[in-house]
């Protein structure tokens, strides 16, 4: 039941009491966070084709207002990578008012998606499309460092993929020997850097060590500043994004969905982990409100999208951050390091920040995970790769719509693979199921008058099923004298195999044979009724058991009934006459 609360985690941990000893571990957790969140904030902005000071207005506002009103005590929320490809596309093609609209929907959506108490339906999203989409992505961002890696001399990096690379190979003979050494220098600092302590960030490290050492030794190699001149010492007033018309909204609202979505999948994730790690439970419908509102109102300081980090909310939990106070710190921190030290993160070398994101990049993409479903079905191998493929060549957003639909599909031919229909009646003089032995209303036990047969339904009743039931049905060479559909296996029945039981009863009236429904479950029974197919056969030919559906049979047929079985010793006969 907690979990469906539209009540944020803070009001609730303000409602129990909170204590100076959890400030203390709070302000220490959040302090570490926003050390941590400080250069991701201004990669992410960067490689999202921004400016960097707009990632720390993302990760001030947002962070404050997700810790605030989110559904877990501890959801660390900022801009993230999985944002980076579709932010950078939109950018690209209506500019940033248009990326601010498209946000604001996105978080219009996710509120609605909250109210509808959609929380636990989009964590529902298949696993191979996650990944798919998580790995592509992630092999974007990599790729679009490789111009500040190397420090090539290009006046522009090409959007699409391929063109990307091949201009990368043009500008090969451009590389900077100063970039390089910086970019590899960051890259190992922040890998290895844990290892000796996790207290410090390796990435604030990196950028500490690499900046001192461009400006005290005047390596020529591009900073902040000299590509996108001073950063900002502080928020900028709010402004409402120029509206555009009609038809470039309806244009709008493919991205919003996309940044609703994969807002709403990785902030969810996000808090499935922090569950793991701190054995309390998160109200994922006030997750989605609580990202909607974020992300409707820092497009309004000029932020970027927004969702809860996994990463940041780990390093969290691992420092001790106990409620969304430690949260709430974190945006503090950043709003403070962005007032005094602002314009020193103008100093800052392009490469350092391509090696924080190769880093990020790699962890994002999860090598392992990937290569483990390559070797998995067939299926679920089609769904990654074509998720994946479209991710990197196409677009995000039509990479997730066709990986859900070949994933449905999927899932649709493995429940119609699943159920089972079939004349039992025919098993009579041969060898019944084996895992029927044991059950007391198998027909093993039972005498079947002659000119009744039994067909079983067994597994999910739906239009994936409904054409095997039909040609299943067709097999019939004679029609018999009664026709008995056994369901007591088939809990769901949809309209298409609705439509499939009343052509089997209108069939069988032309061929004057008494259709019975034996063993209906619930909700076939409702979906029947409702749709007035129960007045038409008649509530007398719906049995609930075996027994009652034989002794129906001989009572049409004009012979005595049979008492119920009183032993279970396997003899499968037919009656004869």
């Amino acid at each position: 039941m907690s979990s469906t609360l539209l009540v944020p985690k803070l009001v609730t941990v303000l409602r129990e009491g909170y204590t100076r000893q959890q400030f203390s571990k709070d302000l220490l957790a959040g302090i570490i966070v926003g050390v941590v969140a400080l250069p991701l904030a201004i990669a992410f902005a960067i490689a999202s084709g921004v400016k960097p000071e707009q990632g720390l207005y993302t990760a001030v506002i947002a962070g404050f207002l997700i810790s605030a009103l989110s559904g877990s005590r501890v959801q660390i929320g900022g801009p993230t990578g999985a944002f980076v490809v579709i932010i950078f596309d939109i950018v690209q093609r209506f500019g940033y008012d248009g990326l601010a609209i498209a946000t604001m929907l996105a978080g219009v959506l996710l509120i609605l998606m909250g109210l509808a108490r959609l929380g636990a339906v989009i964590k529902f999203i298949p696993y191979p499309v996650t990944v798919g989409f998580t790995s592509g992505i992630a092999l974007i961002i990599l790729v679009g460092q490789i111009r500040d890696l190397l420090g090539l001399q290009m006046t522009s990096v090409p959007s699409e993929f391929l063109e990307k690379i091949l201009a990368y190979g043009e500008h090969l003979g451009s590389t900077s020997p100063a970039a390089v050494g910086v970019g590899m220098t960051t890259i190992l600092l922040v890998k290895f850097w844990p290892r000796i302590t996790h207290r410090i960030p390796g990435s604030l490290i990196a950028i500490l060590a690499t900046t001192a050492a461009v400006a005290a030794f005047n390596l020529p190699v591009e900073t902040i500043s000299s590509r996108f001149g001073p950063v900002p010492n502080s928020l900028p007033m709010p402004r409402l994004p120029a509206l555009p018309d009609w038809q470039l909204l309806t244009q709008l609202f493919s991205p919003a969905l996309t940044i609703a979505l994969l807002a709403g999948i990785e902030s969810l994730l996000s808090a499935v982990v922090a569950d793991g790690m701190t054995e309390r439970r998160h109200r994922s419908n006030m997750e989605l409100i609580g990202q909607g509102v974020a992300n409707l109102i820092t497009p309004l300081f000029g932020g970027i999208p927004a969702t809860g980090a996994i990463a940041r909310t780990a390093t969290n939990i691992k420092n001790g951050g106990q409620t969304p106070i430690a949260g709430i710190v974190h945006a503090i921190t950043l709003l403070l390091i962005l007032l005094f030290f602002g314009k020193w993160a103008a100093l800052i070398p392009m490469p350092t920040l391509a090696g924080i994101l190769v880093v990020v990049a790699w962890n994002m993409s999860e090598a392992h995970l990937f290569a483990k479903l390559l070797r998995g079905p067939r299926g679920d191998v089609l769904v990654l790769l074509s998720t994946f493929g479209l991710t990197v060549l196409i677009d995000l957003t039509v990479a997730i719509q066709v990986g859900m639909v070949l994933a449905a599909f999927l899932f649709m031919q493995r429940m119609a693979d699943a159920t089972q229909v079939g004349f039992v009646s025919r098993e009579l003089n041969g060898e019944a199921e084996e895992e029927d032995s044991n059950d007391p209303l198998s027909l093993r036990w039972r005498r079947v008058p002659k000119g009744v047969e039994v067909f079983e339904i067994n597994g999910p009743f739906f239009f994936g099923a409904a054409d095997k039931f039909k040609n299943a049905l067709g097999d019939i060479s004679e029609p018999p004298r009664v026709l008995i559909l056994r369901m007591r296996h088939a809990l769901t029945l949809d309209a298409t195999a609705l439509q499939a039981l009343e052509s089997v009863y209108e069939k069988s009236i032309k061929q004057q044979t008494l259709l019975l429904l034996s063993g209906v479950h619930s909700q076939p029974l409702m979906v029947m009724e409702r749709s007035g197919f129960l007045d038409r056969i008649g509530p007398d030919n719906v049995l609930g058991n075996i027994d009652d559906s034989l002794n129906r049979a001989r009572e049409f047929l004009g012979l005595p009934l049979a008492p119920p079985p009183q032993s279970f010793t396997p003899t499968v006969t037919r009656e004869k006459g």
